[in-house]
């Protein structure tokens, strides 16, 4: 029997694993890296160990670190999470071999589906249809093709390959993101199939030798080919869900297989089925097979360690439908660019239920109000799944929850996912993984940029409010309310894009707006204020009531209203100098290591020729010419590090010949 368990992952799987053992009354154990000293899931553990460092090859990728953290804090048991050590052979070995119970399939199973070429050679002799795969790339023929990671998942090192020509990059960048993920380079190449849907089985296996399928989800909305949409069950005809269970079954019982698993598949436009791999562990989605079964796998996986049987033994029905997005930090501005920072506020209203059942919205999250999110890892913040007993009711469910959220700090791609789940394509099933190159319209910030004003007006209303409410004397005047008028109250911002807005408005006795106006808009709508506190805001806009919540930090101030979210940062009235920028400078999105410059100074370069490549958050980031030039600086070598705004690279455009 499991008395201690230690999970050898962080952030919010490691939050989902100890909320079950709680429930069972098994004891916790976390470890963490220095970054993640203070994050939820360590304070949600009964103990915790350090692993000194940051980076995930200091930390959580070192198997001897983790076996002896078990040691010393006595655990009896680890879970591996997903990712990392997930579907290590090794790491799975090793831990049963210090006779710790590992919760997954053994080290053969892992070690046979992890050799994801030597995989589909066992499936393909089964009878189960495969795509065109190379190891070499020489042997290539035909195209496109996808260059995918060998030992991994999640989209990481996964590159689209059109034409022969981009074919030994595409390879090399994809070794190098792969050996940054999961400590191994191998990759392999297989052919793409345009407008596929990306299917996949949830399996779960015992020792007694039941295999079963739990139902089918459909992943194909992605993007860097990683999902962020996912749902179950899969809207499919009867004939394909049974060839799918069968066929996912048919994996499982090739290797013998015991735990949580995930049969992925690709169904092409004509219908036909592909394999595509399977994933040894519990996948990131787990929480919509969940919630449409009433199934809890993970207490399924420690029972299955424990050596109990399965209690089911057939393919549950399915019990309404579940839809999960994944909210990752990343900034729309910059190309969806991982993004870091500090979470000042992390609130989702409407919540059921925090990693367990719920009938309605549940949460899954690694942040708290508070969280730091750093450079060294994943830039999922969580996951929030809607129930309901029609796929219609929980998507419209699940937008309105991501619409209302209050994500404040750190840029998110929520505008993204609420407008993909309201789109008419969605609610027609019209997906495949090449849904957002087809949609850009969903690319659209939520907030539609008429609507930008009022919500600067709305933080200075509330900014003078906070300083009214602060007044030691006089403080049941209007802030800004002069007996003789003369000039307006003036509140500077910058706002999307870095763009400056300057709100200058008047009021009267009484603390109703004289008159007010906007420099970045020609017009500005009749508005009269309400009320007006330092963190509510009720304006009517052209005869229509807005109620608008308003929250600083610092001199970030954050707009929530029922069109959508702003995120600004108050000026000061006296900002003082700064150094200038060299014209052509290049700046770092974020922090993170120069992998590898491209060019020398003194170099001619044409807009869009790869200067650099700056990796991050497990990511490699091209830093790309902005304009013909020449290269006049280089100031960060190979290998080094730099923080957020840190310069480059600086390219002097060439002056006209003419």
């Amino acid at each position: 029997m499991i008395t201690k368990l230690l999970v050898a992952n962080r952030g919010e799987i490691a939050r989902r694993v100890f909320a079950t053992c709680r429930a069972l009354g098994v004891a916790t154990v976390a470890v963490h890296s220095d970054a993640d000293a203070d994050a939820p899931f360590v304070a949600d553990a009964d103990q915790a160990v350090r692993l000194p460092g940051n980076t995930p090859a200091e930390t959580y990728l070192r198997i001897d670190a983790i076996l002896d953290a078990a040691r010393r804090s006595g655990a009896d048991a680890v879970h591996p999470g997903y990712g990392f050590l997930a579907e290590n052979a090794e790491f799975a070995a090793a831990v049963t071999d210090a006779g710790l119970t590992w919760i997954g399939p053994s080290a053969k199973a892992i070690a046979a589906m992890g050799d994801k070429m030597a995989a589909k050679a066992l499936l393909a002799d089964a009878g189960v249809p495969m795509l065109p795969t190379w190891t070499d790339p020489a042997e290539v023929t035909a195209f496109p093709v996808l260059v995918k990671a060998a030992a991994g998942g999640g989209g990481r090192g996964m590159r689209i390959v059109r034409d022969a020509a981009g074919l030994a990059e595409a390879v090399a960048g994809a070794r190098r993101e792969a050996a940054a993920a999961f400590g191994d380079g191998t990759v392999f190449i297989e052919r793409y199939v345009e407008r596929g849907r990306h299917v996949e089985v949830q399996i779960f296996g015992d020792t007694h030798g039941t295999v079963v399928a739990l139902g089918v989800r459909d992943c194909s909305i992605q993007r860097r080919h990683q999902k962020i949409v996912e749902e179950a069950p899969g809207v499919l005809p009867d004939d394909v869900r049974a060839a799918l269970h069968e066929a996912a079954v048919a994996a499982g019982r090739a290797v013998d297989y015991v735990g949580a698993g995930t049969v992925e598949f690709l169904l092409a436009p004509d219908g036909q089925v592909h394999f595509l791999e399977m994933n040894t562990r519990l996948q990131v989605e787990h929480p919509v097979t969940e919630l449409t079964t009433g199934l809890d796998l993970v207490r399924l996986q420690l029972l299955v360690a424990e050596g109990e049987p399965l209690p089911v033994t057939t393919t549950p029905p399915a019990d309404g439908h579940a839809i999960e997005v994944r909210l990752c930090a990343e900034d729309p501005a910059q190309g969806f660019r991982p993004a870091t920072g500090t979470l000042h506020r992390f609130a989702i209203p409407g919540v059921a239920a925090e990693f367990g059942p719920a009938r309605g919205l549940r949460l899954d999250s690694g942040v708290v109000d508070g969280s730091t999110v750093s450079v060294h890892y994943d830039s999922m913040l969580a996951k929030l799944i809607a129930w309901a007993p029609t796929r219609t009711e929980a998507a419209r469910a699940l937008a309105g929850a991501l619409a209302r959220a209050e994500l404040h700090g750190v840029a998110t791609n929520r505008d993204l996912l609420v407008r993909v789940l309201r789109s008419p394509e969605f609610a027609a099933v019209d997906v495949d993984t090449g849904f957002l190159d087809r949609h850009p319209e969903v690319f659209a910030p939520l907030l539609p940029a008429e609507q930008l004003p009022v919500a600067a007006l709305a933080a200075a209303l509330a900014g003078a409010a906070a300083r009214r409410a602060a007044a030691p004397v006089l403080a049941g005047l209007p802030s800004g309310w002069r007996n003789v008028p003369s000039f307006p109250q003036v509140t500077r911002f910058t706002g999307p894009g870095d763009e400056e807005i300057e709100v200058r408005y008047r009021l009267d006795r009484t603390g109703g707006l004289a008159e007010w106006s906007v420099s970045s808009s020609d017009a500005t709508p009749a508005v009269t204020v309400v009320d007006a506190g330092p963190d509510r805001v009720v304006l009517d806009v052209d005869g229509v009531r807005r109620a608008l919540r308003v929250h600083r930090a610092g001199s970030s101030v954050f707009v929530d209203g029922p069109d959508g979210a702003a995120s600004l940062t108050e000026l000061p009235r006296l900002p003082l100098p700064t150094a200038e920028l060299a014209a052509g400078s290049l700046l770092a999105p974020l922090p993170g290591a120069v992998t590898r410059v491209h060019v020398e100074v003194g170099q001619r370069v044409a807009a869009g020729d790869l200067l650099l490549t700056l990796e991050a958050m497990k990511l490699e980031h091209p830093v790309l010419a902005p304009a013909d030039g020449v290269v006049t600086e280089l100031p960060v070598p190979a290998g080094g590090q730099v923080e957020t705004g840190a310069v480059l690279a600086v390219v002097d455009p060439e002056e006209d010949p003419q």
